[in-house]
């Protein structure tokens, strides 16, 4: 199962990745984060040997095991031994015969012909040239400047890993680069271009590539993606980093449910979103109801709010108004708050059931969309404050799906360009500036990915009609919507369309490493008899893709 997706702009990762390499200062950070971890891991078995034994019987059994012990070590009777075994000579049984000698004096009579080599000099005759396999390995992890890295947020197994992927779109290919595993089940992920590092500060002038992973740990791991098979994260935001913090919370464990604090999360992190303009600034959203605001310099929680009475779900920043955030909850709420005044009264919008997702127009900051469990997309304007959330109106709500709509996208090349994916295992392509005056669609399409978690467009204008699709089937799939010709005809005019000719196709990933990469570039024709059906114009098939005219 897949369950998050982030693009990667192009040309920010490095175009040779580095292993990590084990130096005194990463053996000294890695042995504090796994003391941490080791401390945490006594305390539960600790815990768990002190309940078990409350009543004596643990202690009571100690004693016969230690009884048995001592009568197993009890010496036996040497003489009747020593009668017994004499006869089959044991003492001598592996000593080598007389001929056996003499064989291994011939085979090493001519030892001091042999040749020595001090410590780290290198024999020329068993020494093997690993110039070749080196060079052999960096082709292999080499980045292009025109490639895109696809980061996902896997189960499979029972086992969480985030896979580093990386499409070419030249080529029509997408293939796992690296992955990196994950103690929890990821639910967001946000790109970072902040060298985040707990040894060292950044100035404003550094870049990085590093990614924020929230799990359903409550704790906060940041990763370098130009390193290869790293052990441990760069940085670890909440209790996991803190020593102090850490055993606060081993005491919390053995009481109820931690209560929320001003200094870590103690729920699930359910969203994560870097500020662009005060690169240090990373918001994330979390089960315990609570929104907070990290500093990426010294990695600690710089404030917490408590705004919302459901669970945090889903952040956005203004890109215009940097320091004011958009958040939406499972209390029906949406609240656009400024950080700066934490206590005031903001404004708040309501919806008709549970927030799945937010996001900011790109091509206008005043308006923002909402996503619910219902299956609606609200579009509002920040310049119409309600009163109550009960009295909120937006420019035009749309019914997008029959359940939940748990991922959306707005194209940022592409003005007026929607896609909706949801548990209803389809995604629909949507025109937001139709004659109408309201979104319109344009094509709805059952990409084969089960239920869909994750759908956003790439970001770089060369790729800005790619689109990544993910969800329960655990396949991740970039479908280049230009080849399309519904999308074609609505969005060909306001975006130079590239390889106008091409047929549609889809670049997949394998559910699993042992399975064929024959479905990579898959072209999937439009051949299929039309059929009309309520005015929407369907395209049979095995991809199952309908289209709708403006």
């Amino acid at each position: 199962m897949i369950t998050c997706t982030t693009w990667v702009p192009r040309g920010v990762a490095a175009q040779n990745p580095r292993r990590v390499e084990m130096d005194e200062k990463e053996f000294e950070r890695i042995s504090q984060l796994a003391k941490l971890q080791l401390e945490d891991a006594r305390e539960g078995l600790g815990g768990a040997g002190t309940n078990k034994g409350g009543d004596g019987t643990d202690k009571k059994e100690e004693e016969d095991d230690e009884m048995e012990i001592e009568e197993m070590e009890k010496p036996v009777g040497k003489k009747e031994d020593d009668n017994d075994l004499k006869e089959y000579n044991l003492e001598d049984y592996d000593a080598p015969t007389e001929e056996e000698r003499q064989t291994a004096m011939g085979m090493f009579g001519n030892i001091k012909s042999l040749a020595y080599h001090e410590p780290g000099e290198e024999d020329p005759y068993i020494t093997m040239n690993t110039t070749d396999l080196d060079e052999e390995e960096c082709e292999e992890l080499q980045i292009l400047p025109t490639d895109n890295l696809l980061l996902v947020g896997k189960v499979e197994d029972e086992v969480a890993h985030l896979e580093v992927y990386v499409y070419e779109d030249e080529h029509d290919n997408l293939y796992v680069h690296h992955d990196i595993m994950l103690p929890a089940i990821p639910l967001c992920l946000e790109w970072l271009n902040v060298p985040v590092d707990s040894s060292k500060p950044f100035t404003p002038e550094d870049r990085a590539n590093v990614v924020a992973i929230g799990t359903t740990d409550p704790d906060i791991e940041i990763w370098d993606l130009d390193t290869v098979d790293s052990m441990f994260p760069n940085a670890i935001l909440g209790a996991g980093d803190d020593e102090k913090a850490a055993k606060r919370k081993r005491k919390k464990k053995k009481r109820k449910t931690p209560k929320p604090n001003d200094e870590y999360h103690v729920g699930a992190v359910q969203a994560l979103v870097g500020n662009r303009q005060h690169r240090n600034l990373l918001a994330s959203a979390s089960a315990d109801k609570t929104v907070k605001l990290w500093d990426l310099e010294t990695l600690k929680c710089a404030k917490s709010y408590s705004y919302h009475t459901g669970q945090v779900c889903a952040l956005a920043w203004n890109p215009t108004e940097s320091t004011t955030l958009l958040s939406g909850s499972y209390d029906r709420t949406v609240v656009w708050a400024d950080m700066r005044t934490p206590g005031a009264k903001y404004p708040t919008w309501g919806v008709e059931s549970d927030v799945e997702a937010v996001r900011w127009d790109p091509h206008n900051n005043n308006y923002f969309y909402v996503s619910t469990e219902s299956g609606c997309v609200h579009f509002h304007d920040t310049r119409v404050v309600p009163v109550t959330p009960a009295a909120s109106k937006p420019v035009w709500t749309l019914q997008a799906h029959d359940k939940a709509v748990s991922s959306f996208d707005i194209n940022p090349i592409i003005p007026g360009f929607l896609v909706t994916g949801s548990v209803d295992k389809t995604v629909k392509l949507w025109n937001t500036q139709a004659s109408s005056g309201g979104p319109s669609m344009v094509v709805s399409r059952d990409m084969d990915v089960g239920k869909i978690f994750s759908a956003s467009f790439a970001p770089d204008t060369e790729v800005g009609f790619r689109l990544a699709v993910a969800g329960s089937k655990g396949v991740v799939t970039v479908w280049d919507t230009s080849t399309n010709p519904g999308v074609r005809r609505v969005f060909g005019h306001r975006v130079k369309v590239m390889n106008p000719e091409k047929v549609d196709r889809l670049v997949r990933s394998s559910a699993n490493d042992h399975e064929s990469s024959d479905d990579e570039g898959e072209d999937i024709g439009g051949d299929d008899e039309d059929q009309e059906e309520g005015g929407v114009r369907m395209k049979g098939g095995a991809d199952g893709w309908e289209s709708m005219d403006e």
